[in-house]
Parts: C-alpha cells; structure tokens; sequence
C-alpha cells in the first residue's frame, strides 16, 4: 500500500527485531507501521514459526502478512559465534533492538544490553518475557496464556462457578507488544534529553496487570476479590448482552443515571427512570437481576436491528457483537480506513490499520509481511557494507 504521506513519526529510526511468535514480533509491526525501519533477524531455513500457523496460502499464514508488513526480513544463525559477531554489528547500527527471548538467551549469546551499551551507548533495548528480566520466576517459561491467568485476567474471565475462560486471541502477547512500543517511545523521548539508550523491561503478566482496574485497591482497602461475572461488570448496571427476537445478540451500557432514564423512555417503560430504588447505580446494582430481566423482556420482543435502531434514537450507548464479516461491511471500520490492502503471494488481501491515527504523521502499510530473508542483500550490503562474494560465503556456511 502506498501513501501521500512520508512524515512518519519514526522516519530515521533502526530497529533490530530478534524473537519470534507474537509479542516482540507485534513490537516490531507498531514501531514499523510509524516508519522505523525495521530489520526482522530469523533464523536460516526456519524463520518464525508465525509464518506458518493458522490459515496459510501458498506457505505462508495470512498472518503472517499482518505481523510482518514493513519490516525488512533478514537471516542470521545466532548459535554461531560468526553469526552473533554480524549481530553486534548491526546492533552497533541501530537505535532499538527488540527481543522475546527467554531470560538468560541474550546473556548466552554475548549480545545482552551490558555486552552491546560497550560499543553503542545510545542502544535502546526493550526486552519481553513472560515474567520479566527479575524476580524468583524471571526465568520460568511464560506464554501469554499463561501470564494471561498469572496476571489476574483469567480468574476474573467467564461466569461464576465455570472453568475461568480465555478469549480467542492471545491478548498478553498483544499487550505486552503495545507496552514494549510504548516504553521504546519513552525511551526515544529520553533518549533526546540526554543521549544514553536504556533497557526496556517488559513483562507479559505486568501487561495484563496493567488492565485489572480497581481489583487491587478493593482488595487491599475491603478485602474484596472480584469474581467473574459472566457477561456483567460487577458493581456497574446496567451494562450486559442481551438475546433479542432473532437471536441475535447485542450489548447495552446505560450505566449512567441519565442514560438509564434515556433507556426506560426507549423500552416504553418511564416509569423505571423514575424509580427511586434505580435513580443511581448502587441502587440498580441492588435489584441487577431484575433491571436485566426487564431489558431482556423488552430486546426479545424486537429484532436486533430494531432494538438498536430504538436505542440509538435516544441516545442509548448499544451496539451489536460482530465477527470478521461484520466488521469488514460496516460503514464505520471502512470510513476509519481500517482495512488496507496488501498482496501475498499475489493474492490481494486486506490487512487490519494500526491505531492511533496521526492527523499530521499517520502510519502506513507499505508491503506486506517477505519472505525468509529476501532482504538479506540489501541489509548486509548498505548497513554493514558486505561484499556480495562475502554474502555468498556466509550463506554456503549457514550463517545467514
């Protein structure tokens, strides 16, 4: 995809992507997406596993596309002590270095941050694992569904008295990607004040945490530990899903005072509105079960599309679930432009944006996600001036 814009916030910024699967990877895409450049070290042969999993065309996973457009993708064996002396080159020319790697991996390797500040001081070095790079579990094995339960997510996920529920994505990683990018933001930002680089320590389960809310003050302050609450908030109502007479569902959040009264004129029922036990939301959080009750009632007796019609024309926060198709037809996600084309294998397929939209600087798809080291020549030859005679040797050797 190619765009009027060229003043991408991270024009003029290197970043060496080393790590695979999901969140050190999606670091990458953000950082990419705002116009770093980013050099995607693989392994030879291999690659990342990401390549090929899920749905794949013609060998490589749509996903792939998505998780890897912009970045420059390069080989490199870093098990051979050749290969880890062209990494401490490249890093030597980079301003960001990302890694997902195992705590301790870095470390064997001789390219861990206090190895590689010796001869780049200004190296930003954002590192993600599942526990962090301290504490008595740094070095336990942490996937996102994993951190995802540690962090506190899970046990608050899906109804009571039910196995704790994951949803269908892997949201940890997700997160922890989202952190990493922003620390390396801050990073940069302070990088500018004083000219030194920093590690960025990242920690998936930290990542979740951050998402928990008031969970640990109410424990601390009442000792109460929040419990899942199936398709509810605990304390906020009414906020919930509902069926409707086509069974379909849609979730209504009219949680605030006047919103709620807004709701009753809506279901044709103003007299809710006035009820003194419902006039705020401890009170309507006393008789939940009834409040939903009543909504429900009211939902089953019309077509998804026309109880949301009848919310929205009172101003009645509400909206329909959707699925992929649902969401690559609405007119919303189209005039969000949140969907741009790309080409795999010489398919053409569309790709989800990256937000936050920059009115002055927006990021931009340019190419969708290489193949294994397709831009091995271009990487070695301009950032480290290799000779092509050399590039062939190394190749022959398995080193790239």
């Amino acid at each position: 995809m190619n765009s009027k814009h060229s003043n991408r916030p991270l024009e003029g910024v290197r970043v060496l992507e080393i790590g695979q699967l999901l969140a050190g990877p999606f670091t990458g895409t953000i950082l990419g997406y705002f116009g770093a450049e980013v050099i995607k070290v693989e392994p030879p042969n291999k690659g990342d596993p990401i390549r090929g999993w899920r749905e794949v065309f013609e060998g490589t996973s749509y996903w792939w596309a998505s998780l890897a457009r912009n970045k420059k993708c390069i080989t490199l064996d870093l098990s051979k002590e050749e290969g880890r002396k062209i990494f401490r080159q490249l890093a030597d020319q980079s301003d960001v270095l990302v890694e997902n790697f195992k705590p301790g991996t870095m470390e064997k390797w001789g390219v861990d941050p206090a190895s590689l500040e010796k001869t780049n001081a200004k190296l930003i070095y954002a590192r993600i694992s599942g526990y962090g790079q301290t504490g008595p579990y740094a070095k336990k094995a942490g996937f996102a569904s994993v951190c995802e339960a540690f962090g506190g997510f899970r046990y608050v996920n899906g109804f009571p008295g039910e196995k704790p529920v994951r949803p269908n994505l892997s949201i940890g990683d997700t997160l922890a990607g989202i952190h990493a990018a922003m620390g390396v933001l801050l990073a940069l930002i302070q990088r500018e004040k004083d000219g030194k680089g920093q590690i960025v320590d990242v920690a998936i389960f930290e990542a979740i945490f951050n998402l928990l809310e008031a969970v640990i003050p109410e424990y601390s302050g009442s000792g109460l530990i929040r419990q899942p609450s199936g398709s509810t908030i605990t304390g906020i109502a009414p906020t919930n899903t509902y069926i409707c007479q086509d069974g379909k569902y849609i979730v209504i959040g009219a949680n605030t005072d006047s919103m709620f009264k807004r709701l009753a004129e809506a279901m044709g029922k103003p007299e809710i509105g006035l009820d003194q036990r419902m006039s705020d939301n401890a009170g309507r959080v006393a008789v939940q079960q009834e409040l939903d009750d009543t909504i429900e009632n009211w939902t089953k007796s019309l077509s998804a599309q026309e109880a949301l019609a009848k919310l929205d024309e009172y101003s009645v926060a509400a909206g329909p679930i959707y699925d992929a198709r649902d969401m690559m037809e609405d007119p919303q996600f189209k005039a969000r432009n949140l969907f741009q084309n790309v080409t795999i294998n010489g398919k053409e397929i569309q790709v989800p944006a990256i937000v936050p939209h920059l009115s002055r600087s927006p990021g931009q798809t340019e190419f969708a996600g290489s193949e294994l080291g397709c831009h091995n020549e271009e990487i070695y030859q301009s950032v480290l001036g290799m000779e092509e005679e050399a590039l062939h040797l190394l190749a022959e050797k398995g080193v790239i």
